[in-house]
């Protein structure tokens, strides 16, 4: 079998759940297969570290002028090298018109359908006017939860048997540590000593961080000792608006915006938090609650979506739209010692059903499947 995948988004969109999805992907691929040959397309420099293997080609592209790299370079390379199967991994944009392959898509979620309101304009037009031909154009669609499947048979009424869930998973980085070494590291690397409830996740208005900020205001004074809000994450969407809020409340001595905090460093901030809180409307997989009860931190999440799915089990699931259900939730976990070791154990055993190794080997099996197909 020969595969060519575009692995473009794994730099491109670093940082984000696509770009850890085609990095891990293209990562665990190689570790699993060398019998099956991959063309990887890369943007520029930085792929030497993974480039190592006999039966793996990398191909570069530009990072400049991407109408061109994308509608005329991507085609003519595929015409040469003809593969079995080709592999678009970010929601399939871009997707040439003529085959040379088969072809494999990823589909993550269907936000621009199901959240317009949440999307940039230029994303919001492109999305919707390129999926409806690269659903028809795909041979086989993977999708990361059951939910995202039935969302895009509801939408666009695809067979269900065209489309394959493979899960997503948590970093091999992130893991319980002891939870002194933990806040010692914390403690030299960014001087902070405070107990935190922790959120990690993007600022965009369906992560509902505006909930969790009057959830905190509600419970804050009333807690057993300090617990500030941490919020990491760069400082793009509707960050500023956000600090705008916090001072709103009143509470801009206790809400912490770090902004970027390098990737390897995330465990050490789950690690230490005494709680997460993620209250998103809407998500395709999810992967912050699964990084934080991977690192056994007491979890509380949306019962939405596809994350009661995902968590199954592993944390306190409550109504975004009900900001009492929130602040409760919180108050309890952070006053009840027995609940949150519970949720601690209760979420690393089911996080660490979660493997990008599993998720590679159901992938390559798409592949094949996509081949035999007539």
């Amino acid at each position: 079998m020969h595969a060519c995948i575009d692995i473009r988004g794994a730099k491109l969109y670093a940082g984000t759940g696509i770009g850890t999805y085609t990095m891990r992907l293209m990562e665990n691929i190689q570790a699993i297969d060398s019998d099956n040959h991959y063309s990887f397309f890369w943007p520029n420099g930085g792929y030497e570290s993974f480039a190592t293997k006999k039966n793996i080609q990398v191909i570069l592209f530009g990072e400049r002028n991407k109408k061109f790299w994308d509608e005329c370079y991507l085609p003519k390379r595929l015409k040469q090298l003809k593969p079995d199967v080709f592999h678009l991994p970010q929601n399939g944009l871009g997707l040439p018109v003529r085959k040379y392959s088969k072809y494999v898509v990823t589909v993550h979620d269907l936000i621009p359908y199901t959240m317009p309101e949440t999307c940039g304009k230029s994303y919001l037009d492109k999305f919707t006017t390129e999926m409806p031909f690269i659903l028809d154009k795909s041979d086989l669609i993977i999708t990361v939860s059951q939910y995202s499947k039935d969302d895009i048979i509801k939408y666009f009424d695809v067979p269900q048997e065209k489309i394959k869930v493979t899960y997503l998973a948590a970093d091999s980085i992130f893991r319980h540590m002891d939870k002194d070494t933990a806040w010692d590291l914390l403690k030299h690397k960014y001087n902070y000593s405070t107990d935190y409830i922790l959120y990690v996740g993007g600022f965009s208005p369906r992560k509902n961080v505006d909930g969790l900020l009057h959830a905190y205001k509600a419970i804050y004074k009333e807690l057993p000792g300090r617990y500030d809000l941490m919020i990491l994450g760069a400082s793009k969407d509707d960050h500023y608006e956000m600090k705008k809020k916090v001072y709103a409340l009143g509470i801009e001595d206790r809400v912490v915006f770090t902004g970027y905090i390098p990737y390897e460093h995330l465990p050490l901030f789950y690690n230490c938090a005494s709680l997460f809180v993620y209250p998103s409307f809407y998500e395709g997989f999810g992967l912050p609650p699964l990084e934080a009860m991977t690192c056994g931190t007491p979890v509380i999440t949306s019962n939405v979506t596809s994350i009661p799915e995902i968590v199954d089990g592993g944390a306190i699931l409550v109504n975004p739209y009900d900001p009492d259900e929130l602040t409760n939730s919180m108050y309890e976990v952070l006053t009840n010692t027995s609940l949150s070791q519970e949720l601690s154990l209760k979420g690393m055993k089911r996080a660490y059903q979660f493997s990008w190794r599993k998720t590679a080997l159901e992938t390559v099996k798409v592949y094949e499947e996509a081949i035999a197909m007539y």
